[in-house]
């Protein structure tokens, strides 16, 4: 698909006149008023440039742009504006980020060069963005390796609270998701340090020692501070660090003095994760869990806790099966504890199949030390 432009102005005859002038050289939206502009963003987005005029009722050019950095950073944001309206237009592009103001009128050509520009310029970031990605992606998927590996309860509830952020990530909509889904899970990266059983005593809400409460109190800061040094994972560290706190704060020493309000509330969502994953650890349902948060309301807002109650099931479109140990295969989810013949766990139940962890499966049944034939959930 061609990258798209998005004109915005309060006039449609002059959204029409964009049109019929650029229609050969770009693929051209239009929308009236800025409010039609954001509707367009969210649901027909993303656009590689906005242009929009600056003086509309109700909301300015400025204060949309503003928005559409809040919204679709990415994407490449110029303003339109009269020769009176250049102060406005300086502040704009300091409260905006603009990459670009056009006096009015503004002559064919000088609008296509500067269209043009602005299709360079969010292609750059573009490819930027995804080579970054890709590569943050490789170095969090060893992470997890090494955690499903090391502590398979841990990287089991990392996996279960991933499901939740996800979906509500999707339901609100959450500018690179990637972000949210790599905090929930290397949330559990600090159990590493812990001792197994401690893990998951703390996971099933087993009484704790004062001293083994503060133990575990302490791994957030513990994956927080291992991730905290790589860049770009910066806002992923701070919110696996507010997973227990009571509030997410509002401030970062790591970061800017007041967080990217998607930040703060990824880290709420983490938070709501593991609150409804701690409930679940007690044999209740999706559901049953959802309902008992209700009285937390306060704590995370009735919004995001009834945006749980569609989630898909766990199951859904997965089927029980005894499956040969050594045809097990990543992705299905195991429904029984895995243990040696001396009794030894090997794996929780409930823990989700990486290569990691089938490697060190058919280690063992290579071995004859853990059953031949073994209960999973198996995609059909």
């Amino acid at each position: 698909m061609a990258d798209r432009i998005l004109f915005v102005d309060d006039e449609p005859s002059v959204l029409d006149g964009y049109k019929r002038t650029l229609h050969r050289e770009f693929e051209v939206d239009t929308a009236v008023g800025g409010e039609q502009g954001l509707a367009l963003i969210r649901d027909q987005g993303p656009y590689a440039v906005v242009i929009s005029d600056m003086r509309m009722p109700g909301m300015n050019g400025a204060q949309l742009l503003a928005q559409v950095r809040q919204r679709a950073p990415e994407t490449v944001r110029m303003l339109l504006t009269g020769y009176t309206d250049l102060d406005a237009a300086m502040l704009a592009v300091n409260e905006g980020n603009i990459f670009r103001f056009l006096t009015k009128p503004c002559d064919k050509d000088i609008l296509i060069s500067a269209i043009s520009a602005g299709l360079a310029q969010y292609r750059l970031v573009m490819a930027e963005k995804e080579l970054l990605e890709n590569t943050l992606m490789g170095s969090i998927k060893v992470l997890t390796e090494v955690l499903s590996a090391a502590s398979p309860e841990a990287f089991g509830r990392s996996t279960r609270i991933a499901r939740y952020v996800r979906h509500l990530v999707a339901k609100f909509g959450l500018p690179s998701p990637w972000r949210f889904e790599a905090a929930a899970m290397l949330s559990q990266l600090g159990c590493v340090t812990l001792d197994p059983e401690l893990i998951k005593a703390s996971y099933i809400g087993e009484h704790l020692s004062p001293e083994d409460r503060v133990r575990f109190a302490a791994h957030p800061k513990v994956a927080s501070d291992f991730l905290a040094n790589i860049p770009r994972l910066e806002s992923i560290a701070w919110m696996i660090s507010q997973q227990l706190i009571s509030e997410a704060a509002h401030g970062n020493p790591r970061m800017s003095a007041h967080p990217d309000e998607s930040i703060v509330l990824g880290a709420k969502i983490l938070k709501l994760a593991v609150a409804v994953d701690n409930i679940r650890m007690k044999g209740l349902s999706d559901g049953d869990a959802i309902d008992r948060l209700r009285d937390r309301r306060a704590e995370f807002g009735a919004e995001l806790i009834d945006a749980l109650k569609n989630i898909e099931p766990e199951a859904a479109r997965m089927e029980l099966r005894k499956v040969p140990a050594s045809k097990l295969t990543t992705g299905m989810i195991l429904q029984q504890e895995i243990r040696t013949h001396a009794g030894m766990l090997v794996v929780p139940e409930g823990q989700t199949i990486t290569q990691a962890l089938l490697v060190k499966l058919n280690n063992f049944a290579h071995a004859g030390t853990i059953d031949k034939e073994i209960k999973a959930l198996v995609l059909v």
